[in-house]
């Protein structure tokens, strides 16, 4: 964009890239990714594009790309598109599905045959997600049926009935588990903030094919949750651990699920159509942005973490941190007309253009060091990385841009 063009002819310029990018990722992923022994998609790429053999297949990978290429079919039409959507729902409920004790398995072998059995509540809301968007795209009445069937067995065995909010893991058969984190790097608490707000973007999806009250109450109280628990009000900056009883656990501040935040509470007050919420949450969008832009750095890109504790700013960029600050930038825009947000993304998307597209191998990068540096050992394709935040900041942009 040149800062002088009227804002509708930068939005032109923005819509036409994100578009060519939205284009760029699928062909990575239809191009790389397929698994033409086993079925389904590879459990990992390097990011050097090399295929790890044998690697362990995982039900978030699988269950976002299912999102993505149907979340992308609903955008353009495309067939090839939903092809690859229906490829990815058939490995899923041929593999993934637990039949005997019902939600997903964390992750399956390269073979498809179950590995990590255990019931992880954000694998199982990514399912419902992934099966909800499906139903959109193709009418498919089977996946539809299943996302209903998952929420029922979330609301049955991880919704707290006492205090609300949802426990974090179970074991295959739904039984307390000890280990409850959903990667190494997490606290081992009951409650947290970036499963919550997964769970709400799954249940706000669902909604839109499926309205009974009882949904539309736990979407009221997912977002309530925020409001009172994970939002801090000194701060505006989402806390992440808690106990049981809503304790907070940690100081930790994670400026990607600050501002993915913003944009994902304001979608669930739409789809519901509470009004009273939706302007509570426009006005709490405002300073949870502007908390963020103090992670920030110069080039436009948006660091991951910092810690208060000790005044360590974690100084890496991440993929999906960048995908998600243009998508929230862009709303906190539209709910202000302020176009410093707008200057914001532009800026954004062109640190991700100069850093993190990789014109090499094709798709996004992990990250860049603190040294300016592409992250090494990283995955270009695996357990966490995958078409989801990257194409869905495309499509939300486009969208916008487009109504």
């Amino acid at each position: 964009m040149v800062h002088n063009q009227p804002v509708e002819d930068q939005l032109a310029v923005l819509k036409n890239e994100l578009s060519d990018e939205l284009s760029n990722i699928f062909s990575y992923w239809m191009n790389n990714t397929t698994d033409e022994v086993y079925g389904g998609f590879l459990g990992r790429i390097d990011e050097q594009n090399k295929v790890i053999e044998n690697s362990p297949k995982g039900s978030v990978l699988n269950a976002r790309i299912l999102w993505s290429f149907s979340a992308a079919y609903n955008l353009t039409k495309n067939p090839d598109y939903l092809q690859y959507a229906e490829r990815a729902y058939q490995f899923i409920i041929d593999h993934f599905i637990d039949n005997e004790f019902g939600g997903v398995y964390w992750s399956v072998d390269y073979e498809g045959k179950p590995l990590d059995t255990k019931k992880q509540v954000y694998a199982n809301a990514f399912t419902i997600y992934g099966f909800s968007e499906y139903h959109i795209a193709s009418g498919n009445e089977e996946a539809k049926t299943l996302a209903i069937e998952l929420y029922n067995l979330l609301v049955k065995n991880s919704f707290d009935t006492k205090n609300t909010g949802y426990l974090e893991a179970f074991t295959r058969d739904w039984q307390p588990l000890n280990d409850l984190r959903l990667s190494a790097k997490d606290a081992n608490e009951k409650k947290t903030m970036n499963t919550h707000l997964h769970v709400l973007e799954a249940y706000t999806t669902l909604y839109r094919i499926w309205q009974p009250e009882e949904l539309k109450l736990q979407i009221e109280t997912l977002i309530h949750n925020f409001l009172d628990h994970f939002i801090d009000p000194k701060t505006h900056h989402c806390l992440l651990f808690f106990d049981e009883d809503w304790n907070n656990k940690s100081g930790l501040i994670s400026y990607g699920h600050d501002i993915e935040t913003t944009w994902l509470l304001q979608e669930a007050a739409e789809v519901i159509n509470n009004e009273l919420l939706l302007e509570r949450i426009k006005t709490i969008n405002i300073p949870i942005t502007e908390a963020t832009i103090a992670g920030l750095d110069d080039d436009g890109g948006l660091w991951y973490e910092y810690e208060p504790a000790d005044h360590q700013l974690i100084k890496q960029k991440h993929w999906w941190v960048q995908a998600e600050a243009m998508v929230g930038f862009y709303n906190t825009w539209q709910i202000t007309g302020d176009e410093k947000y707008l200057a914001i993304v532009e800026k954004n998307w062109q640190y991700i253009k100069a850093k993190i597209l990789d014109p090499k191998y094709g798709e996004w990068l992990w990250g860049i060091d603190e040294n300016g540096e592409t992250m090494k050992g990283e995955d270009k394709a695996g357990i966490w990385k995958c078409p989801y935040h990257n194409s869905r900041a495309c499509i939300e942009i486009i969208k916008r841009i487009s109504r």
